[in-house]
């Protein structure tokens, strides 16, 4: 396949991605005579698509599933923050040269604190699931100052490997049992909670499940679930039922977008009309 367009999106499948909406808007907004757009591309095409990357007109490539571990080995830069999460989410193009970056820890925590007020500083939190969002979570709260870290998932070695790859004296990180009556426990003492798992996720392997329950739950507790579709999950409801303050993964979306077009670009981002074009798609 031969790739003409120099900014946008690479996935598979990709037809489900909002970015190109509220991305196109910004482009549009600076006068850049570009078409944000969304490349289907499966793992044999990805070397193929990198080559076009490293065209000289070409800008920046958001990265999604299933590629944000893969590209890393197409690329000749990793930032400290992609190194450390694990995952690249952002492509930037500099004259052949590709950086690649991760804007998830940084657009978790600044739509943590818009949606919710949430300051992670010298908190407690309680994580759902120990994929490829869960560790750019973690890397986000680590850096925004948490006390305390306690993950759970079915598959404890995935947690297991993510404690000890985010291991700091700063931050206490433990691994717990998927079990109800842990959960319970840890829960009754955490400010925040947190569900990367698909879990409660529309279409997902347990739409109508939550990974908790509201009688386990602090009237005082944050809940965040990055699963946005449905916009209220399962999880959130229950969080909302305890009496808690929720927040969802769609801001997280987007402030990933932001941080990654204004590295693209080096123009501010016009945040307004990025989230009230999303609300319109």
């Amino acid at each position: 396949m031969k790739y003409k367009e120099n900014i946008g999106i690479i996935g598979h499948p990709i037809g489900h991605s909002k970015s190109p909406v509220f991305q196109q808007v910004a482009l549009n907004h600076h006068n850049i005579d570009e078409t944000f757009t969304a490349w289907d591309v499966t793992h044999e095409e990805l070397p193929n698509i990198v080559k076009h990357f490293r065209t000289n007109d070409f800008i920046a490539s958001c990265i999604t599933l299933p590629h944000k571990l893969n590209i890393m080995d197409h690329v000749d830069i990793l930032t400290d923050t992609a190194k450390k999460v694990g995952a690249v989410n952002w492509i930037f193009n500099d004259k052949g040269t590709l950086t690649g970056h991760n804007t998830d820890c940084t657009g978790f925590i600044r739509s943590l604190k818009d949606q919710t007020g949430f300051d992670p500083n010298s908190k407690k939190a309680l994580i759902f699931g120990a994929g490829g969002a869960s560790r750019a979570i973690i890397y986000g709260l680590i850096t925004s100052g948490i006390k305390e870290i306690n993950i759970t998932n079915r598959t404890k070695t995935n947690a297991l490997k993510i404690q000890k790859d985010f291991s700091n004296d700063n931050t206490n990180i433990n691994v717990i049992d998927f079990e109800p009556s842990v959960i319970d426990i840890v829960a009754k003492t955490s400010d925040l909670l947190v569900n990367t798992s698909s879990m409660g996720m529309t279409g997902g392997p347990a739409p109508d499940l939550s990974p908790i329950y509201s009688s386990s739950i602090n009237e005082d507790i944050v809940g965040y679930d990055i699963v946005y579709a449905p916009v209220e999950t399962p999880f959130l409801k229950e969080i909302k039922k305890a009496g808690g303050k929720t927040g969802n993964g769609i801001s997280m979306l987007i402030y990933q977008g932001i941080e990654g077009f204004e590295k693209a670009t080096g123009l501010d981002a016009p945040v307004e009309l990025m989230f009230e074009a999303f609300r319109k798609a």
